[in-house]
Order: structure tokens, then C-alpha cells, then sequence
């Protein structure tokens, strides 16, 4: 089958280890079920893996992709829930201490067939079409359990995205927006603030610019360069949720902030599979939609990657295996 794998890794150049062909099928384990892969979205995961963050040189070539919809054996419509658990774990997948999400120690799902454990198999509803919910297990599970598990935002308070236009950040902004909350982000580039303020978001400033208020709750996905500005910009009370440092860890912790004004900084890491099958029914219940950036066809994937590097996505880059 026709696969995107990392054959090696690169920090400077990750682009380095892609490659695209031929692959064997899957051969899954007593519990696991095979999903023939109608649509897979590409995430900054993605990269990492190509930098050798989170998989090791002996599990290559691996097969890359966290995010997918298809159909089952049956020919059930699903979408992949991605964090795999212990077969034995109870609750909380993200907190099992072996945990992992695919791709990491299992073959991903940029590929025309995937195999995942049975109950990673979530029912993919009918309103949505698969390119849309290839987009939602990673980008969009993320922002759903920042904004309303962890922040526990309310309709009508204030919420900080840092760094407007990647896929967590564009899901924050429409998932907020379609709970009545006050989205305020922030971005150093001029079209991705535009594109923030069309997809909903109230108002968009310049990165490090002082807000008008301070706010009740700050998503923050950026790190060292927006962490000061973030713990800054709450107010006394406030919650900093972060999922990631893509600009690296902070140099400053801003701790007198932080104890003297009681603040709260919360870790979120992905989502539950309850989590995820709510952010379905709240996308149905709702009508909002995740925007596409660019549909590429799996043999072009580098097409989708050199734009994911490049920092020009707005959305999601979805990759379309060959129809059969």
C-alpha cells in the first residue's frame, strides 16, 4: 500500500527523511481493526517525528499520521481516536504512563489502510464529510479540552489564543466563538490575524502587544516567545492552559506573577475519547466546521508538508489516499 514514512531524522532539514511508496498492509492483533483511510491531516507532530522527537531510530521506517477517517471492515464510517492506552488502562487515556499516540510506536494513518486497537474506533456522524473529520483528533480534541475541560470557560468570558492561524490555535478561535465566549488572538504576521478575525475570533493583536483588558483564561501553544505576554495578560485569578512550546521553554517562569496575583497554569495534553466523541456532537449541534487549508492528493504529501514547514497553513493540510 502507498505510504508516508520517516526513514530518518533531521532537525534542520526534516523534509530530509519523507518518503512516499510502498508500504505492507497492516497485519493487526487479536482486538484491533483495520480502517481503509479515505482522508489523513497533517500536524507539527508530524514534523517532530521527522526531528526524532518522540520515535527512536529503531522503529524506523515508520509510518507518520495521527489524524483519519475511513471506513472499517464493515464499511461503518469512523474516525481514529489517536492516543493508544494499555489494553488494561481505565479512565483518562492520556494519563497512562504508557501511552502513546500513533505513529510514535504503531503505524500511522498516512496511508490507505491504518490498524488501530477496536474501541480507538469512534462513529463518525453523517454531517460531517471525511476531509472534515480527518481534521479533528489532534488539533481539535486539543483545543476542546483546553478551552472546556481545563479553562472551564463560560459563554460571555474573555480568552487569549497565542499565536493565530496553526491548527490548535484555528480550533480555539471556533470553538470559542461557537461558545459564546470572547476570543481575543494574537499573531506577528497580518493575514493570519485577518484570517483569525473572518474565522471569528473578536479582536487580533500584534504578538507581545498589551491587550485592552486582562482576560480570564489564556490558551497558549507558542512557549518561550509569548509566555511572559501570556502570564501577563490574565487577570488576578486567571488559568494559563498550555499544550506546547513550539518556540521552545520559557527562559522566564514570571513566578512572583504567578503566586502573588493566583494564577493557575494548567498542562493539557490531547483529550480523552469521551472528549472527542463531545467535540463531535458539539461540531454537529453547532455547524462549525474545520477549515481545509489545502486537499493534497497522498502521493504529493510532500506538497502538504512543505506547506505545513513553511508556517503558511491556515487549517489543515488533509492528504487523500488513491481511491479504489
Amino acid at each position: 500500500m502507498l505510504a508516508v514514512t520517516a526513514t530518518s531524522f533531521d532537525e534542520a532539514d526534516p523534509l530530509a527523511g519523507l518518503r512516499i511508496g510502498e508500504m505492507p498492509q497492516p497485519d493487526p492483533p487479536p482486538g484491533w481493526a483495520v480502517v481503509d483511510v479515505k482522508s489523513a491531516a497533517l500536524n507539527q507532530h508530524d514534523l517532530w517525528s521527522l526531528r526524532g522527537v518522540g520515535l527512536t531510530e529503531e522503529r524506523l521506517p515508520m509510518i507518520l499520521g495521527c489524524d483519519a477517517a475511513g471506513l472499517d471492515a464493515e464499511g461503518n464510517e469512523v474516525v481514529v481516536y489517536p492516543v493508544i492506552s494499555d489494553p488494561d488502562w481505565r479512565g483518562d487515556e492520556t494519563l497512562d504512563p504508557r501511552r502513546s499516540l500513533l505513529s510514535e510506536r504503531h503505524p500511522g494513518t498516512l496511508a490507505e489502510q491504518v490498524a488501530v486497537p477496536a474501541r480507538n474506533l469512534v462513529p463518525k456522524p453523517p454531517e460531517l464529510s471525511f476531509e472534515e473529520a480527518a481534521c479533528l483528533p489532534t488539533a481539535w480534541l486539543t483545543a476542546y479540552r483546553m478551552l472546556f475541560a481545563k479553562a472551564r470557560a463560560q459563554p460571555g468570558s474573555t480568552v487569549l489564543v497565542q499565536g493565530a492561524g496553526g491548527g490548535v490555535s484555528t480550533a480555539l478561535v471556533m470553538l470559542g466563538k461557537a461558545a459564546g465566549l470572547r476570543v481575543w488572538v494574537t499573531s506577528r504576521s497580518d493575514e493570519k490575524r485577518a484570517r483569525a478575525l473572518e474565522l471569528g475570533a473578536d479582536q487580533a493583536f500584534e504578538t507581545g502587544a498589551r491587550v485592552p483588558e486582562r482576560v480570564d483564561a489564556v490558551m497558549e501553544t507558542v512557549g518561550a516567545a509569548t509566555w511572559a505576554h501570556s502570564v501577563r495578560s490574565l487577570k488576578d485569578g486567571g488559568v494559563l492552559v498550555v499544550s506546547g512550546a513550539t518556540t521552545g521553554n520559557s527562559p522566564g517562569a514570571e513566578l512572583q506573577h504567578v503566586f502573588f496575583r493566583q494564577l493557575s497554569v494548567l498542562g493539557s495534553t490531547m483529550g480523552t475519547r469521551d472528549e472527542f466523541e463531545r467535540l463531535l456532537r458539539f461540531l454537529v449541534d453547532t455547524g462549525v466546521r474545520p477549515p481545509v487549508h489545502e486537499v493534497v492528493p497522498l502521493s504529493e504529501a510532500r506538497r502538504g508538508f512543505e506547506a505545513l514547514l513553511g508556517g503558511d497553513v491556515v487549517g489543515k493540510v488533509v492528504l487523500t489516499p488513491p481511491r479504489t
